[in-house]
C-alpha cells in the first residue's frame, strides 16, 4: 500500500508542477492527491490560479508563514564561490508597486 501511495503523490507532483516542498505543504493542509489533481485549472478556467499557487496560498492563510526546504548540497556558480561579498536580496512582493 505503501508503494502505491507514493505512486499517487509522484504522479500529483509531476502533473501539477509541484516541488517537495509543495507537497509538504499540502500534505499538513490535509489534501490529498486526487484533490491536486481535480484542482488542474482547464483552459477555460482561466481565473483559477495553478495549484502551486494555490497551496501555497491556503499554506499561508492557514499557518501564516512559506514552507521552504533549502537545498545545501547544489553545486554553486564559479562566480558566486569567489566573490562571497556579493549578496542578492529579495524584495517583498507587499513592497512591489504591481
Amino acid at each position: 500500500m505503501g508503494k502505491k501511495k507514493n505512486a499517487t503523490w509522484a504522479e500529483a507532483k509531476k502533473r501539477c508542477r509541484l516541488n517537495q516542498a509543495d507537497i509538504q505543504m499540502a500534505k499538513e493542509l490535509g489534501m490529498t492527491p486526487k484533490s491536486l489533481l481535480k484542482n488542474i485549472p482547464s483552459p477555460s478556467q482561466q481565473w483559477k490560479a495553478p495549484v502551486k499557487v494555490w497551496v501555497r496560498d491556503l499554506y499561508e492563510k492557514k499557518f501564516g508563514k512559506q514552507l521552504s526546504i533549502e537545498h545545501s548540497n547544489q553545486p554553486q556558480d564559479r562566480k558566486k564561490k569567489g566573490n562571497q561579498s556579493e549578496k542578492t536580496s529579495r524584495i517583498p512582493d507587499e513592497d512591489l508597486p504591481f
